[in-house]
């Protein structure tokens, strides 16, 4: 039986579910307050977030609406996603396991989709985006958040390369243009848009995906002998360190 990119990304991110909970650059950010910003006086609004990883965009959403449904490919996730919120003592988040370009849902089922930090790993980015659109209501309101590639190609090319040695789940990081035109094809109307510049820690950010040693070396050596050009844009630093762009489209169905 062939294996899927879900079934790929379910493998990879089972071990490191817990990591995901307690990450500094995914529990925090302007871009999270910006949605629960989004999301005051939606007091009746049931919410799809879509590729929930470890939850953060359920735990900010789930004061200000009457249900949040957290969808995620890995199971693992899942798990700490009800753990946590239990901790915390959230009572209207529920969860199920489904790939974004097969969504377990009827057309509609959504006020709101909120999606943070996971259509890089889809295995089909435009069917995601087209089952986001068929779930939500009409005129509902949708964020898509996520890591961004440079249109340059030399500046492309090194962070496709660094990403997928740091993650063999790694599809691909989108540009704005292509997020914008994906979108719009998908059925969507962009509102708002914002570009944030997000710094790694790279012992952190390798540590987070439990990333081989070897595989550690060979990006560090990337970096290292990348051009100038390359060093300046991503702001690279002597511990490997580095800048990356996200983007929050802010689109309505």
């Amino acid at each position: 039986m062939t294996q899927t990119q879900q079934d790929f990304a379910e493998q990879t991110y089972a071990p490191r579910a817990a990591d995901y909970v307690t990450s500094a650059i995914h529990s925090s950010g302007p871009d999270l307050d910006q949605i629960e910003g989004l999301l005051t006086g939606q007091n009746d609004a049931i919410v799809l977030d879509l590729g929930c990883g470890g939850g953060h965009v359920s735990y900010r959403a789930a004061p200000h609406v009457a249900r949040v449904v957290a969808v995620d490919v890995t199971e693992a996730m899942l798990d700490q996603v009800r753990k946590t919120a239990a901790g915390k003592g959230i009572t209207n988040i529920e969860t199920r396991q489904a790939p974004a370009e097969a969504l377990p849902f009827a057309d509609g089922a959504f006020d709101i989709v909120l999606c943070r930090f996971t259509a890089h790993h889809w295995q089909d980015f435009y069917a995601g985006l087209r089952e986001a659109h068929r779930v939500l209501k009409s005129g509902g309101l949708t964020v898509f958040i996520d890591t961004v590639a440079p249109t340059q190609p030399v500046l492309d090319t090194h962070l496709q390369a660094i990403e997928l040695l740091r993650d063999a789940s790694h599809v691909r990081n989108f540009t704005v243009a292509e997020w914008v035109t994906a979108v719009t094809q998908a059925g969507f109307a962009l509102e708002d848009f914002t570009l944030r510049r997000l710094r790694m820690d790279f012992p952190v950010w390798t540590a987070r995906t439990k990333t081989p040693p070897g595989l550690v070396t060979a990006i560090r050596h990337l970096q290292q002998n990348a051009p100038e050009g390359v060093k300046t844009y991503f702001a690279i630093g002597e511990d490997g360190g580095f800048d990356i762009d996200s983007a929050t489209l802010v689109l309505r169905a």
